[in-house]
Formats: C-alpha cells, structure tokens, sequence
C-alpha cells in the first residue's frame, strides 16, 4: 500500500510538472513572438517553449505547447493558426534529434538549427505563398525582389532561400536558449519531466530495448494496433470535418453570392429606363441616356461581389436580344440589338420568360462557362415586362474559395491532428503498451525447472516493483498477478521445503536399508559411502567428456548417485553362512550369492510400485539387478552386454569391483592400488564399459582420496 502511495505522490509531481512546463513554454513562445510582432521585426521567436519542451518533458508536451501557441498568437496575428503543422513538426524533429543525447556534440546542435531552418523556412514560405500570395514580412519580400533580380529565379524559390537564411537566424536564437534553459534546469526537474508520463517504475534503458525488440517485426503488436486505430480514426474524423465543413462553406457561399446577383440585377433593372427600351435596341449609344445608364451598371456590377456579368436582355422568340451589355477581362460585350441563341440551361423556362414572369436563379455551365444567373423583370408603367435584367456569378470563384477554404482547413487540422495523434499513442503507451508490456516481459518464464527459490525470489520482488499504478484495470489486473506471483512463490518455497525434508527421509530411508544390508556384511568396509562417490567420479568424467550426453542431465546423476547404496540390497536375503563366510564359495553357494541381483530387483520393484516409480528407485532397480553383468556379456542375471546393459549398471560395475578389490574382505586382503586399477584397466571392453574406465581412470586423484578418506577412518 505504501507503494502504490509513494507511485501515485510521483505521478502527481510529474504530471504537474508537465502541466507547469507547457505553461512555461507557451508563455516563453507567445510573449517574443508578441514583442517581434509589435516592434516589427522579421522574425517569429515563438519557438523556445516548443524546443525546450521537447528536450525536456518529451514530444507529447513539445507538440501541444507549439499547437497552443499559434492558436493563442492568432488574437493578434490572423494568420498564425495556420502554421500548427510547422510547429507540431518542430516538436517532432526536436524529439528525434535529441532523445538519444543528440545535444552532447557540437555538430548535433549545428544538425538541429539547420533542421528546423530548413522547416520554418521551406513549410512556412510555402503557406505563406498559399495563403496571402507573397511572404510576410516586408524585409523577406525586398531580400526577395534583390534576390530575384540578381539570379533570375522565381519569386517562390528566392523567397524560399530568403526565408531559410532568415530562420537560420531566428531558429538560432530560439533553440540557444532553450538549450541554455535545458542545461541550467535542476536535474531534479529534469527527472519529474521525465517521469511525468509514467504510471509505473520508469523503464531502464534495457528495460525499454528489450520490450521495442520483443514487439519489433509483430504484426499484431498492441503498440501498432493503436497506432493504426487512431490514425484511422483521427483521419477519418478530420476528413469528415473537412467535407462537411467545405459542403457547409459551399453552400454558405453560393447563396451568399446568389442574393448578391439578385441584389445586382434589381439594382441595374432599376435604373433602365423601361420606356426607352426599344430605343436602345434601336439606337445603340445613339439614344439619350444610354451612356449615363451603361456608366450605373457599371457602378452596380463593380460593387456586386461575385458577380462578373451584368447585362440588359429582351426575350423574343429568336433569342436573347442584348439591349446593354458590360466588359469584362475575359469577353467582348454583346453590342446592343444583337441576338443570341438560348442556352440549354435556360430552355424550360422560355414560356415563362415569354410571359415576362419572374424565375428563379439558374445554374448553367456552357460556353460562357459555369455560371449562376439571377433574372429580374424590367416593367413598364403598364406593369409589362419589356425586358430583363441578368446578372451572372461566376462559379470558378466559387471553387476557388472553396480551394482556399480546404487548404485553409487541411492546414489548421494537421496541426490538431498530429497533436492528437501523439496524445493518443503517448496515452495509450504510458497507460496501456509499457504496463503490460513490463508485466509480459516480468511474467513470461515466471516459473521455470531451472530456477532455484533465489531466483524466483528475485523474479517475484522484479513484479511487485514495477509499481504500475494507472487507476484503472490495467492497475488491478497488475495487484491480482502481483498478488498470485507473491502465493506462488511462497507455495514454491513450501513445496520445496517439503519435498527437501522429504528427499532428506528418502535419503535416511535408502541409507537405512543400505546399512542394514551391510552391518549383515562382516567385511564390507564402508562399501557403499566408497562406491556411492565412485559412482559420482565416474558420471561426472563421462559428462565432462560429453559421453551419453543426452542421458546425463543433473537430475539422472542426482538419482544414480542417491540410490547408490541399494545396489546390494539384494544380498538381505543371502544367508549370513554364505554372505560371511571366510573361505571360497562352492558352486552351490555362489549360485545362491548370484540371487542377490534378482532379488534386490523385486525389493525396489516393490517400492517402485508403492511410490508410483519415482526415478531414483528405477535406478536403484538397474544398479541392483545388473551391476554384475559384463560389456561382454558374459555377467548375469541375464546376459546382457554393451549398452544394453543401463548406463547406471555399467558405472557401478567399475565403482563395486574397484571398492570390492582395493578393500580388504574376510575372504582376502586388500590389493595393492596399483594391483587393483591394472585390473579394472585389463577388464576394459570386456567386463566394463570402456568409456566407464577411460574416465575413471582420468580421474586417479579424486579415487585415491576417497580411499584415503575412508581407509583411514
């Protein structure tokens, strides 16, 4: 509990060192550029907080002081909502640049200016261009007209140039500061940044490379499944945004410019005089006041926004009689008295039109071009329509507002959109990827065979200090597996405990019998502690060489070595007439000694059966029933021979005939060491497994101290 308290108290000093920090920023972004703007200067300035933060607390909070900034800029400077893009893309190239202490040389200080030159310079000439056709600044624009004139470029590519040189200067001021503010920062504050977007234990730089390495080449990896479920969504949502916003802007527009054709064609069927109508078709400029007329059409139409055609018709059955008719740019006016044809678009509306009725607006896309024409009737003091006046919007106006409407919208919602988009993917790996991805890493191989209580001990202690502390269910989802791990280890622990003391009563057990066996024995001499450390000699040379590697795991040496001492189990059952006596056996009676391999075989088989065939005793039946069969097989029970004989057999074959002639018995004394091991070496490939004797014979020193050990006792 206390350190779940201790988590949360150092989430709630980053996170607000965080919230602080993009305060800071904006502040140290809006109150330069503020000044710059105010005193004129061809600069912007409104970068420090952005690159500082970015350094510092991450991109996160870089992106969002840079996005921010613009918006609040945009009280004084309309145009500065529209650079989000550029700034988000500062935050994004400082992030990069720096994350891996790109700051510590000189030449990564020198990479980052020129890199976010390159940006403002290039990005922001270019939206500047889009947006008001020519750059900012007065200073940028004279550098450009000098430079244009000097080198015979374009205006575009010179102010491009002009602009880059001027970040150069202005990007250089910013980002000396704030590597100045980043350099004098506590380091203290430097590390709540830091850990302001963890919710559990920062992850060490290890930590953090093997969970990218585990995760790197994964399709499916929950990282990049996010990632591409808010791109997704983001997207979609900004383009929904943006067609509904240009529909909305679309129609806004269109019937704005509509009543202002209708407006136009009022205002200019107002001043014709209705009465000289015929007149004008007549007389042309000849008839009084036709000059005065056309000079108020003018006037009207030039202050009609939108509207490119104004003109006078008469509607006759053989077309459109122009009775006045303006220039444009693009046309030579109609002059007056002259005909022409109706346009398709206007042809279910003739019988109206005839009739000298009002219609409504019509939209028509033909040689004039695509246009929006607005008809009002020109009526005599008889209420008769003598005429009508036409006023024409051209829509390619209309388009190109909505063009500039949609780059003005794709610029403010890039920056919105990457701005989310980061959060997204920052939230979602803070709170989400790096928790469960740690519990993952922690937990995975959590219990192994190969582990011992020390290193499940540490595993364990590993979970519980990840400290993951997201208030949510990924938070109890981590207190239920810390929970479980901490029962498991402890059950671990127990279960080991017990199955230590139940090995120790397993051992007692097994040396229990072994001694009852051999207290039987006159002269056994410590004969099994000897063959039991044999036995180990002898399984520890063969692993060593990599002989039976594929048999000889450390738990099959345990089992052999263990269930040693039962090797002779059998001779319980050998009478003590036979078993101590001094002299050489009859036939007989060595036939009733040979039993004792048969019987030790049903003894353990016996056990075997009552504890469910635990490994050692299976062992312990092979070692009994056939450690005196022969490599050559000619030993018994069975005659078995080479490696069909088990491997714990052969090895004791070696360890009982070594102990068996370097020990004095009641029959014998015991041979000279030499004697003994030149025997065990002439029985090699015969009577014992040759690789058995290679590596005891390596092995003299450890023989010679077992001896040495036990004879002297």
């Amino acid at each position: 509990m206390d350190q779940g308290n201790s988590g949360n108290e150092r989430t709630i000093n980053g996170r607000a060192a965080i919230v602080i920090a993009v305060i800071a920023g904006i502040v140290a972004n809006v109150i330069p550029n503020f000044l710059a703007t105010f005193f004129d200067l061809p600069l912007y300035l409104d970068t420090v907080g952005t690159i500082s933060a970015a350094i510092l607390a991450g991109l996160f909070p870089g992106i969002l002081i840079a996005v921010i900034t613009c918006v609040i800029c945009g009280v004084y400077n309309n145009y500065s909502i529209y650079f989000t893009l550029i700034g988000a893309l500062i935050a994004l190239s400082t992030y990069a640049l720096t994350k891996n202490d790109g700051l510590k040389k000189k030449t990564g200080v020198i990479r980052l200016i020129l890199i976010l030159s390159l940006i403002g310079g290039v990005l922001g000439t270019l939206v500047q261009w889009m947006l008001l056709g020519r750059v900012q600044f007065d200073a940028v624009a004279e550098s450009t007209e000098s430079l244009v004139r000097l080198t015979g470029i374009g205006h575009v590519p010179s102010s491009v140039v002009v602009s880059i040189g001027l970040n150069l200067v202005d990007k250089g001021i910013c980002a000396g500061i704030a590597i100045a503010v980043c350099h004098f920062m506590p380091e203290r504050i430097k590390k709540a940044l830091l850990k302001g977007g963890w919710r559990q234990k920062p992850l060490t730089n290890e930590e953090f490379r093997d969970l990218l390495y585990r995760t790197r080449g994964k399709k499916t990896s929950m990282q990049k499944k996010i990632s591409v479920m808010l791109s997704i969504v983001v997207l979609s949502l900004t383009g929904i945004l943006c067609v509904i916003s240009l529909n909305l802007y679309f129609e806004n527009v269109k019937k704005e410019y509509t009543e202002n054709a209708r407006s136009a064609a009022f205002f200019a069927s107002s001043v014709v005089d209705a009465d000289m109508v015929e007149r004008y078709l007549r007389e042309g400029r000849k008839a009084p006041g036709y000059d005065e007329t056309e000079s108020l059409l003018y006037k009207i139409r030039d202050n009609s926004q939108g509207v490119e055609f104004l003109y006078i018709v008469k509607i006759k059955q053989d077309g459109c009689h122009f009775v006045f008719d303006l220039n444009s740019e693009d046309t030579e006016a109609y002059s007056p008295g002259e005909v022409i044809e109706f346009e398709e678009a206007f042809i279910p509306y003739l019988p109206d039109l005839y009739e000298g009725k009002a219609i409504p607006p019509i939209e028509s896309n033909d040689a004039f071009g695509w246009l929006l024409t607005a008809y009002t009737p020109i009526r005599d003091g008889n209420g008769k329509t003598v005429a009508y006046a036409a006023a024409d919007v051209s829509m390619k106006y209309l388009s190109g507002f909505a063009f500039d409407f949609i780059t003005k919208i794709v610029l403010i919602f890039s920056g919105f959109f990457i701005t989310i988009l980061v959060y997204g993917i920052w939230f979602t790996r803070y709170s989400f990827v790096y928790p469960v991805g740690s519990m993952t890493a922690v937990t995975k191989g959590f219990i192994s065979q190969k582990d011992d209580q020390k290193t499940l001990d540490k595993k364990t202690g590993k979970l519980t200090s990840l400290d993951i502390h997201t208030g949510d269910e990924i938070e109890e989802l981590y207190e239920s597996i810390s929970r479980m791990a901490t029962g498991i280890d402890e059950q671990i622990r127990e279960l080991r405990y017990y199955a230590s003391s139940t090995a120790q009563m397993q051992n007692g057990l097994i040396m229990t019998m072994a001694d009852m066996v051999e207290n039987r024995d006159s002269d056994t001499g410590a004969h099994i502690q000897k063959t039991a450390a044999y036995v180990r000699i002898i399984l520890e040379g063969l692993k060593k060489k990599g002989y039976y590697h594929e048999k000889l795991s450390s738990k099959y040496i345990s089992d052999v070595v263990m269930s040693a001492p039962l090797h002779d189990v059998g001779k319980i059952n050998i009478p003590d007439a036979i078993l101590n006596k001094p002299g050489k056996l009859t036939d007989e009676e060595y036939e009733i000694m040979k039993t004792h391999t048969t019987a030790g075989k049903q003894i353990i088989e016996n056990a075997i059966n009552k504890v469910q065939g635990e490994n050692y005793l299976k062992e312990a039946r092979n070692m009994a029933a056939y450690h005196h069969e022969r490599w050559d097989g000619k030993g018994y029970p069975e005659g078995l021979r080479e490696e069909v004989i088990p491997l714990s057999a052969r090895v004791m074959a070696v360890a009982d005939v070594f102990d068996a002639l370097a020990s004095p018995r009641i029959y014998k004394p015991a041979f000279p060491f030499e004697k003994a091991i030149g025997i065990i070496e002439e029985g090699s490939g015969t009577q014992f497994d040759p690789k058995c004797v290679e590596v005891f014979l390596e092995s003299l020193d450890e023989v010679k101290a077992v001896l040495k050990k036990y004879h002297e006792g």
